[in-house]
């Protein structure tokens, strides 16, 4: 079955300043958080023309275009201190003959790291090249060095929850005349050293790209949602996990943690240099059989035969140093077949790929990166996709930042997001029915805000289940009785937390929060779900017949449901108590949205079959006995005094019901007895109401 997530809102509204200074009510959705969340080069850039009407502008001229947002000096390399080398900024045709953007398609051989500790940045770029569809929705193809050349290029990135177009102009550090940064292993190829510059640009300077994370980088590629696996802690599934996460496009990197005393000599290192700059060699005294611990691998390819699973990866820094086994000279080449042979190193199209066992991989690596592809992605249906809702909200001091559980007093003030997990996984979990759904937070900005002192919150969330139809701000008493349903692992200081949890059916709400209370930042807050591998031709009908019928708001009304039952029931049979029925079926709203709809049209198509087998004389009603068989044949177990009531409140005065009265008695007996099974938590079949949850359940139902 399919699973869905619906985000409803965020129960805490603040009061904004709008663009006028006046101020008005919004959630975490406002135009000023939004102004507030975007980085000065990209909104700058906005007000700017488009990237064509630029680079036609300055062919016109005759003029290389100088990008005035990220000028070639030194405010554009660090904001810490002058580096130690001197830098000259030189466009590619000043440093080699015949330049090229990209030399027989953009790949992994084309993206070597030079003197700047950005390897997590290059693993991802790494990973992308394996993906042409994702590879050129960054690096759009309409550029070069000689059709239209004006020294003016562009890069599309996803940033924060929309696309962004990144220009840049071609100026690029040098020293000695041979680029700092990165650089393709061809002399004269440079669309891997813009895109490095791009991305530079979205985050202030090159200083800014030191030290990350290589899920932060593949996010910002493909606008995916990421996952993050301890390898000490991995499930037994992992490779089934792995295989199926490359079939479906996303993207993987890996590394080794690094040591308490490593980590010392790593500071000591970098003290005596500079904190911008490094080398790659020194960086060689930390490693574990060759590989290098705090360095950042792409995973891109495994394989698997009757006797061994076997992973491929690749360094950013252009060689191999894997000395184990199914290293490039080991004996392990030796216990298969020429033919395998041939083939798998066939596929290592350059040095700085290598093979190595699975087992010996995750005996080895400590951490794995997977980057999920969302729909936003890539354009048109894929077969394997993802689902997201997205929200986005902000901490702020003495209002909404409230810190974690262990601050009773004020976690109850963090933003709240209700969430509705609708249908079950195919697959039951030791019997029991549940939802999958990943859920992740990301802070927003903090890398761009280095220069002035911002490090990476602390942050996690916790997922709590409420009643249906509870919509109200929870306040501090509900967090002090109530446990959480589900919760991140761990608080950390990361870009982004993100966590995978199998939930029975229901309503929850999930607070996101900063370790400690009144620590301001601002969020986006993502929910993750599979898409259905394949809709059938029925439910492509179904899905264009609501969206035709319920118009702009995409929810159905009463009079758009009636519309529809009187067009597909027999006429005798249509309804007219539609608005009775839709308060049956939803949480109050008044409307049926997607799900809701799907679910009460199915239900009335086996109710209608019901009701025809005892409207005998199709007459389009039964008799208030012939209900009591109908309803026992719809699966309700009632006693003698609830067809007493049943009688008296739908029969007319010759003992019959129509069609109409039937529905609507169906449709509430499964809104109680679904209302019910909420409230009985321990599934005694006893339950305990106080007078708002009883008028709750009584007044809209």
């Amino acid at each position: 079955m399919t699973k869905r997530v619906k985000v409803l809102y965020d129960t805490q509204a603040s009061l904004c300043p709008d663009d006028k200074g006046d101020y008005s009510s919004s959630g975490g959705n406002s135009i000023y958080s939004a102004i507030l969340s975007r980085n000065e080069a990209v909104k700058d850039a906005k007000r700017l023309k488009t990237f064509l009407e630029l680079r036609d502008k300055y062919v016109k001229k005759s003029v290389l275009f100088e990008d005035p947002l990220f000028p070639a000096n030194d405010s554009s390399l660090f904001y810490s201190h002058t580096p130690a080398m001197k830098f000259e900024w030189k466009r590619p045709t000043e440093i080699c003959e015949n330049p090229q953007f990209i030399i027989d398609g953009a790949n992994r051989t084309d993206i070597c790291q030079g003197e700047l500790g950005d390897c997590w940045l290059l693993a991802a770029i790494a990973c992308l090249t394996l993906n042409e569809k994702l590879l050129y929705r960054v690096i759009p193809q309409d550029q070069s060095f000689t059709e239209n050349y004006a020294g003016i290029f562009h890069f599309q990135l996803w940033r924060f929850g929309e696309w962004v177009d990144v220009v840049v102009d071609d100026r690029i550090p040098t020293c000695n005349n041979q680029l700092v940064f990165t650089k393709s292993f061809r002399k004269n190829e440079y669309w891997s050293a813009l895109l490095e510059k791009a991305y530079a640009k979205l985050h202030g300077s090159y200083e800014a790209l030191k030290g990350g994370n290589t899920l932060e980088a593949m996010e910002d590629f493909t606008g995916g949602v990421t996952e993050y696996f301890e390898l000490s802690e991995a499930p037994k599934e992992l490779y089934t996990i792995m295989r199926k996460a490359l079939e479906r496009g996303s993207l993987m990197g890996c590394s080794i943690d690094v040591s308490s005393s490593d980590d010392n000599k790593v500071k000591q290192t970098l003290s005596v240099k500079c904190d911008f700059i490094f080398s790659a060699h020194e960086m060689e005294t930390r490693t574990h059989h060759g590989l290098v611990r705090g360095h950042a691998y792409s995973i891109i390819g495994l394989e698997e035969d009757t006797r061994i699973r076997l992973i491929r990866l690749r360094n950013p820094w252009g060689r191999v140093l894997w000395r184990g086994p199914w290293s490039p000279n080991s004996k392990e080449w030796s216990t298969i077949s020429i033919a395998d042979k041939e083939n798998l190193k066939k596929q290592t199209v350059e040095s700085s790929e290598f093979w190595m066992s699975f087992d010996e991989f995750k005996s080895t690596f400590t951490k794995l990166e997977m980057c999920n592809l969302t729909p936003d992605a890539l354009q048109g249906d894929e077969r394997h996709s993802w689902t997201v809702s997205v929200n986005e909200g902000r901490w702020v001091r003495g209002s909404s930042a409230g810190g974690c559980r262990n601050f009773p007093e004020t976690f109850w003030t963090n933003p709240q997001y209700r969430l509705q997990l609708y249908e079950e996984d195919d697959d039951p979990e030791d019997g029991e029915v549940v939802c999958t759904v990943v859920v992740s937070l990301m802070q927003k900005g903090r890398r761009m805000q280095r220069l002035l002192g911002a490090k990476f919150l602390t942050i996690g969330f916790s997922i709590y289940e409420v009643l249906c139809g509870q919509n109200q701000h929870l306040q501090k008493d509900f967090f002090l009785y109530t446990a959480s349903k589900a919760k991140c692992k761990t608080y950390i200081n990361l870009r982004e937390v993100t966590e995978r949890f199998r939930l029975p059916p229901g309503e929850y709400v999930i607070i996101p929060t900063t370790f400690q209370p009144h620590e301001e930042g601002e969020f986006i807050l993502r929910q993750k779900l599979l898409q259905p591998e394949e809709e059938t031709e029925e439910e492509k009908q179904f899905r264009t017949i609501y969206q035709q019928i319920s118009g702009e708001d995409m929810q159905i009304c009463a009079n758009e449901l009636k519309t529809v039952m009187s067009n597909v029931l027999a006429k005798r049979e249509c309804t007219e108590k539609t608005e009775i029925i839709i308060a049956g079926c939803t949480d109050g709203t008044g409307k049926l949205n997607l799900q809701e709809f799907k679910h009460l049209w199915k239900k009335i198509k086996e109710w209608q079959l019901i009701f025809k087998r005892y409207d005998k004389d199709k007459s389009s009603s039964i008799s208030s006995f012939e209900m009591r068989n109908a309803v026992n044949d719809a699966g309700f177990h009632l006693n003698k005094q609830l067809y007493d009531i049943i009688a008296m409140r739908y029969a007319d005065e010759h003992l019959n019901i129509d069609f109409d009265s039937y529905i609507c008695c169906f449709v509430r007996l499964e809104g109680m007895f679904r209302a019910f099974n909420a409230f009985d938590k321990d599934g005694d079949g006893i339950i305990k109401l106080n007078v708002l949850e009883w008028l709750q359940l009584t007044m809209y139902s």
